[in-house]
């Protein structure tokens, strides 16, 4: 959805809203800093009648939109949006402050305005409430999917495909043809995941990566909408609208029957050829465990794919190229990351995900980039009961809204906030002295905090590491012009470069590995 189409959607609610709650305004109180039992509120903006702060935020830089409004009222705000309230947090110091104290109040995020859906709904994990359900899925994607020995039984398929990577690059650079970082990270890290997810069996050759690939994209165009009806979800409820359902529920559908057809397959799968486990055989292996300390249901399988899907393909894809962009318009990150590699890996075979352990700058310039362009800017949840944060009461139902891009770039815990500075993640630097080690979780929330914090973000380091290690290891780069355009966009609800990074591989070595 493009920035115009959204502005207009508001207009449209707006006008069919107007005459079925402007009467309500003159029967309304002054608006107050206290709630209904007299405590006192966060601070809050000056607010419109009927829309309250929607004007502050009507951009599609939405986490710019509400950093600019907390540059000016303060870290922590009272937001209304027609009838639904919002807390806004935008410094490190009160991220911290809730995620310590009240992480287990915030860790759900509210009811989907979609149930029946496995895009965005209520069976899908991300989006699922804290409860019994999100604990077994996590601990079972920490410990059998996700894990270090399930990373170690899946290590050869992303071998595989960083070198399908590479020669694909190398051929690009024989041409002289142009390559989409981005466009090309998204086919590395999906064509990973869906073999990591199905098994060998998922080849390109087949089309059936692509077809996720084609659903994925859709399902990120969707994301935007997907937001407007959730934040909506109380009022169009009363007025019985349900708005985007169509397109959702069709992305769900087709979703449904690829995975299903993959999920007969394994069923029916010899018992000679399940040595080789990937996610979908143990999580069938979890739903079929009679003694499980939680019974998964089929749809809930289906959803959880669906997560993995979208969450390990785009993050990794943007961060790959949000992180290049900053390595192209420096030159002197560009040569050091190269002077790292090539005094561990060498100049005579690819580098591995086995090398990223002894290549430290190389995970500072991954985590510099993720602080300097998180893929998912803002964290959503709600607060299940009322509480006090900084001395302010916040109400139950409030929805709670941390802008990660505000605080990993808060002034009073980051030097040069705004500069590409990786050695402030190298623990020998004077920029990262031992009380802020400590503290990293203060700051630092590329993949979330506390209990809902990403369980993947070891994949998504792996993915991203080796992925930037590899372009830096074997290619020059051109560009047109002296630097890229960092200028920035809303892809869905997930941050990107406006203008995507193109450039054109040079290689660097005369013969490939």
């Amino acid at each position: 959805m493009t920035t115009t189409e959204f502005q207009s959607c508001f207009i449209f609610l707006l006008l069919c809203l107007f005459s079925l709650v402007c009467y309500s305004l003159f029967f309304r109180k002054p608006s107050s800093r206290r709630d209904a039992h007299g405590c006192d509120l966060p601070p809050s903006p000056p607010s419109l009648p009927v829309i309250g702060h929607l004007h502050l935020i009507l951009s599609s830089l939405v986490h710019k939109s509400f950093q600019k409004i907390s540059s000016n009222y303060g870290p922590l705000l009272h937001l209304r949006i027609f009838n639904v309230p919002i807390v806004l947090v935008s410094s490190a110091s009160v991220a911290y402050d809730i995620f310590r104290v009240h992480d287990l109040n915030v860790s759900s995020r509210g009811s989907p305005p979609f149930e029946e859906s496995l895009l965005f709904g209520s069976t899908g994990f991300i989006s699922a409430p804290y409860g019994d359900y999100f604990k077994f899925m996590k601990k079972h994607l920490v410990t059998k999917l996700l894990g270090p020995q399930a990373l170690e039984r899946s290590r050869l398929i992303r071998t595989n495909e960083l070198e399908r990577f590479y020669i694909n690059l190398l051929d690009k650079a024989t041409k002289k043809e142009s390559v989409e970082i981005g466009k090309e990270a998204m086919k590395l890290s999906n064509n990973s995941i869906c073999k990591m997810i199905m098994g060998t069996s998922c080849l390109e050759e087949k089309g059936e990566a692509e077809r996720v690939r084609g659903l994925i994209i859709e399902s990120f165009y969707l994301t935007k909408k997907f937001f407007l009806a959730f934040t909506l979800r109380g009022l169009l409820e009363k007025l019985g609208i349900s708005l985007f359902k169509k397109e959702i529920m069709g992305v769900s559908r087709r979703f449904d029957d690829l995975l299903e057809r993959y999920l007969r397959e394994h069923e029916e799968k010899p018992d000679n050829e399940h040595q080789d486990t990937d996610m979908i055989d143990a999580l069938l292996a979890a739903y079929r465990d009679e003694k499980a300390e939680y019974k998964i249901t089929r749809n809930q399988i289906k959803a959880f794919l669906v997560d993995i899907f979208i969450a390990g393909t785009d993050i990794s894809a943007l961060t790959t190229q949000g992180t290049m962009a900053e390595i192209i318009n420096n030159p002197n990150i560009f040569v050091r990351i190269r002077e790292e590699i090539d005094s561990v890996v060498g100049k005579s075979r690819l580098i591995q995900e086995t090398d990223l352990p002894k290549l430290p700058y190389l995970q500072a310039v991954v985590k510099e980039g993720l602080r300097l362009h998180p893929p998912t800017p803002l964290m959503v949840r709600e607060f299940q009961e009322g509480c006090k944060v900084k001395g302010f009461y916040i109400p139950a139902s409030t929805t709670l809204v941390v802008n990660g891009y505000a605080v990993m770039r808060d002034p009073n815990v980051w030097e040069d906030p705004e500069e590409f500075k990786p050695e402030r993640f190298l623990a020998s630097s004077r920029l990262m002295q031992e009380d802020e080690i400590r503290e990293q979780a203060l700051k630092y929330i590329a993949f979330g905090s506390g209990r809902r914090g990403c369980p993947g973000a070891n994949v998504a380091y792996i993915f991203v590491g080796t992925a930037i290690g590899m372009i830096v290891q074997c290619f020059d780069w051109r560009i047109n012009g002296e630097k890229v355009d960092m200028k920035e966009a809303i892809g869905g609800l997930n941050l990107t470069l406006a203008h995507p990074l193109k450039c054109t591989p040079v290689a660097r070595f005369p013969k490939p590995f």
